[in-house]
């Protein structure tokens, strides 16, 4: 199976159905391929071997996917706001890329298509072979790791990663008619690879969100009769503060509200709900390697531990859920065997839709199976999985591992403390030290003495915090991760003292 032939489906099943776009201006299915055939026609026209799309959220997006997959070359979303140089350097490793993007100036001497341009692409036959022809290990995606430490590397998605992870998780038509998913993840995040895809598949209506603010998405939301949307964590904490400051509940059309991609504050959770009284929360925690989400925190879950008292159930509110079906997830010790119940290990998944690969590093499922996504946790006795943070945010003080989220764990605790995170800060003697960086409450005080004697009442004194610095946000990427280099980055330079606030 490979994506031609899911958009086949997709056009002969929904021909007349609006499924991007506004609902009286939208693409229709039918509407969808013949777009994709056009742009597929032209790729093959001008010789091109992967398609770059470069600008913002855009039912260009989803037309630019497909037209990819009918003319065989990979498909690359790339991020908008990356820097020259570094956007340079990835174009240079592309062969012959044609990009469409909004800003054609940032690629000189490639050819290029304007959004609009490639949305009005003359229409061509109204058939694909590409359907039948197109080998499903081939690479349908490719997107970049954030390439914190290095350059950045290309993430391979194959067509039978991505479609095994739509067979896994999505009934083909099962959705209403009126259904329609606000789209506002960046296009070049897995989330918004996944959403096109699994929406298209199931029949809901994309509406499509340029630029986000949450002004605009409570606006959209109420104006398109949104009932299903996907955030990052940033996004949702924004959305809780925008209904806040309007003193309103979220919009009544919302059924369903996914998040994801990294840990958000149990405070925002909790208040979401209560200000989404009608809306079903789902947690997905996924990675670009396994083509999606792998496991979900259901709306059941999300309702059940929020107004829990056994202290087991309340907990799971901070879990990912319990993994999907179609995959497996295990946490294992060092030796590669499971851990027990509530131990921290490393988190491992295999399953079909898992790639797992890189063009530069190759595959790096090991022998067995399995796919180490890097990140650390714990399942429970019910099998839901808690994740404590990637295996490269380990603390090494003095030869002794320390986890951050244990640290962050009691911090969060304090009643003066609203959101915290702790990092490892180079440091000669102890190799690294232990840095707090804290967002206090609106209206609380609070010193860095008073956070160090909570924490070291209920850890070691090696796990106090040497370092606590307050700041008023955290520098997060686009997608809601906290960026720690950033923050340990403060630490270092100007020499700053503890307590000190950063605008």
């Amino acid at each position: 199976m490979n994506l031609a032939m899911i958009l086949d489906m997709v056009a002969d099943g929904m021909a007349d159905r609006v499924l991007v776009g506004d609902r009286t201006t939208g693409l229709t299915g039918a509407g969808l391929r013949a777009r994709a055939l056009a742009g597929a026609d032209h790729l093959a026209a001008a010789g091109a071997r992967r398609l770059v799309y470069l600008g913002p959220n855009d039912r260009a997006f989803p037309v630019a996917l497909f037209a990819a997959a009918l003319a065989g070359v990979p498909f690359l979303p790339l991020n908008y706001r990356l820097g020259q140089d570094q956007l340079a350097e990835i174009m240079s490793r592309q062969e012959s890329p044609l990009v469409v993007t909004d800003t054609p100036e940032r690629v000189p001497g490639l050819p290029t298509l304007g959004l609009a341009e490639f949305l009005a692409l003359p229409a061509v036959s109204t058939g694909s072979a590409a359907a039948t022809t197109t080998d499903p290990e081939s690479i349908a995606v490719l997107l970049m790791t954030s390439g914190t430490t290095a350059a950045p590397k290309s993430a391979v998605l194959r067509h039978q990663n991505l479609t095994a992870y739509l067979f896994g998780s999505v009934e083909f038509a099962s959705v209403a008619e009126e259904d329609a998913t606000l789209v506002s993840v960046p296009p070049y995040h897995i989330a918004a690879v996944a959403n096109a895809l699994s929406n298209l598949y199931s029949g809901r209506r994309i509406v499509y969100l340029h630029r986000f603010t949450p002004g605009a998405w409570l606006d959209t939301v109420e104006r398109q009769q949104v009932t299903h949307a996907m955030v990052v964590p940033t996004m949702l904490a924004r959305i809780v503060a925008e209904l806040r400051t309007r003193g309103t509940a979220g919009p009544g059309s919302l059924k369903s509200l996914s998040y994801g991609g990294a840990k958000v504050a149990a405070e925002v959770v909790e208040e979401a709900l209560r200000l989404f009284p009608g809306t079903g929360f789902v947690n997905a925690y996924g990675l670009t390697e396994t083509a999606s989400s792998i496991a979900v925190l259901g709306p059941d879950d999300h309702r059940t531990a929020a107004a829990g008292t056994d202290p087991a159930v309340r907990a799971r509110l901070g879990s990912v859920g319990r993994a999907l079906p179609s995959v497996e997830i295990e946490v294992q010790d060092e030796q590669g065997h499971p851990c027990p119940a509530g131990v921290v290990g490393d988190i491992v998944v295999r399953g079909p839709q898992v790639a797992g690969e890189y063009l530069e590093a190759g595959s790096m499922v090991r022998a067995d199976g399995w796919f180490p996504t890097r990140d650390r946790g714990y399942l429970d006795e019910e099998g839901y999985l808690f994740v404590r943070g990637r295996a490269d945010d380990t603390i090494i003080r003095g030869g002794e591992n320390i986890a951050p989220a244990e640290i962050e764990d009691v911090l969060a605790g304090h009643p003066a403390v609203l959101e915290c995170v702790v990092a490892g800060v180079p440091d000669l003697e102890w190799g690294q030290r232990i840095g707090a960086f804290v967002i206090v409450r609106p209206g609380a005080e609070v010193d860095a003495e008073e956070l160090r004697t909570w924490v070291r009442e209920r850890l070691r004194g090696s796990k106090t915090p040497e370092h606590v610095l307050f700041v008023e946000e955290f520098p997060t990427t686009p997608t809601g991760k906290v960026v720690r280099r950033d923050l340990v980055a403060l630490l270092q330079r100007d020499d700053r003292r503890d307590d000190s606030v950063l605008a």
